[in-house]
């Protein structure tokens, strides 16, 4: 069982991990359309292929082990049956947000890949960080789920996503004086 959380936790973190690095990929891909010839066209390329190799290699992957460990874990632990404790649905709440997030990301990609460039860098700046907030949220459900009090972790959830949102447009702003 504890070889089944150790397993879980890992692919969470590779996942994650490619859920964090594909949409910067997204964004230096995005900005180098904006470069001269030919750096326009060998940096693209080289996105390209990094983002593949991510999104193949690492991300899909590490989500299936993901829900597979993570369901296998749930089932030994009895944790689906009616009724199921109330922090496991409000996570997996959040981890079906997660799900949607990746698979928003793999249509992101797939235009990306076909050279459709739909989203602003500023955009996909902001939806970087989507995941660390799913991030966030889905972590302290489970640390604090014998507490029941989830009112603070919302609260805090949402001052951590104005405090995201600020250094994003901060960050906008020092790009635009350089």
């Amino acid at each position: 069982m504890q070889s089944l959380l150790a397993l879980h936790i890992i692919f969470v973190v590779t996942w994650f991990a490619g859920l964090f690095y594909i949409p910067r990929l997204f964004i230096y891909h995005t900005e180098a359309q904006l470069k001269p010839e030919p750096e326009k066209t060998i940096l693209s390329d080289q996105f390209k292929i990094m983002s593949r190799r991510l999104w193949y290699g690492i991300t899909w992957p590490s989500a299936i082990l993901t829900f597979i460990l993570g369901f296998s874990r749930a089932y030994t632990m009895s944790l689906l049956a009616i009724p199921m404790p109330s922090w496991l649905i409000l996570k997996l709440s959040f981890v079906l947000l997660l799900a949607l997030y990746h698979l928003q990301c793999g249509v992101i990609y797939k235009r990306l890949q076909n050279d459709q460039f739909k989203w602003t860098a500023q955009k996909l700046r902001f939806w970087n960080e989507v995941a660390t907030i799913l991030l966030f949220a889905i972590v302290f459900i489970v640390v604090f789920k014998d507490s029941g009090n989830y009112w603070w972790g919302f609260g805090g959830l949402a001052v951590f996503g104005l405090i995201l949102t600020v250094a994003i447009l901060a960050y906008k702003k020092s790009r635009k004086e350089k």
